[in-house]
């Protein structure tokens, strides 16, 4: 149990729900062991509004864009609460294995299926890291909805979904099969807060 990011958590639990109050339901669907966090992104803060709806008791790991961790204070202070950088936009393998050493030995891991801020659902559609990750640890998905376009003072809903592993035809999923599970675990995001991911044709 990571204490340093108990206590973090535990101070800023009282200022986060001040400045973006939250609706938190379905808590109950954490399952038991390691799992892929899998919420929408649409604001900085969404990091820290899931780890408070989760609470202190249930660590993260977070996998977070290299560029956050080179000024070094803010490195040690993203890695002593359990998060660990990926460079974007290539195969990052020393991340992957740290994520996949996380996820086997019972960790949580935070991660955006979107890979970056979206204004709109569906805007750039999911990517297929959250379900490699998931293919290869034997680990479930948990659809997370995290509230639309956040404001300070007013209310956001935070809604885990029920945890569920993907399945494939072979032993590996292909191109077709990586794409369609990202797109389906973008509808099941969204639909928890009641909206539509965008199709294709639609954006």
């Amino acid at each position: 149990m990571n204490r340093f990011y108990q206590v973090v958590l535990t101070l800023l639990t009282p200022f986060v729900h001040i400045l973006f109050p939250m609706k938190i339901e379905g808590v109950e669907n954490l399952p038991e062991g390691g799992a892929l966090i899998c919420p929408n992104h649409s604001h900085a803060a969404d990091p820290v509004l899931v780890a408070v709806a989760m609470g202190p008791r249930v660590p993260i790991c977070v996998m977070g864009k290299a560029q956050l961790f080179r000024f070094p204070p803010l490195g040690w202070l993203f890695r002593k609460l359990g998060a660990f950088p990926v460079e974007r936009g290539g195969n990052d393998l020393g991340a992957i294995k740290t994520a996949l050493k996380g996820l086997q030995s019972g960790k949580k891991l935070l991660i955006f299926p979107e890979g970056t801020r979206v204004d709109h659902p569906g805007e750039t559609g999911g990517k297929g890291g959250a379900v490699l990750l998931s293919l290869r640890s034997g680990t479930p998905l948990v659809p997370v909805y995290c509230g639309g376009r956040k404001k300070f003072l007013h209310r956001n809903k935070v809604i885990f979904g029920k945890p569920y592993l993907p399945t494939i035809a072979g032993r590996r999923p292909t191109p077709e099969e990586n794409q369609a599970i990202a797109a389906e675990l973008m509808e099941r995001i969204y639909a928890l807060g009641g909206e539509r991911a965008l199709g294709e044709g639609q954006r």
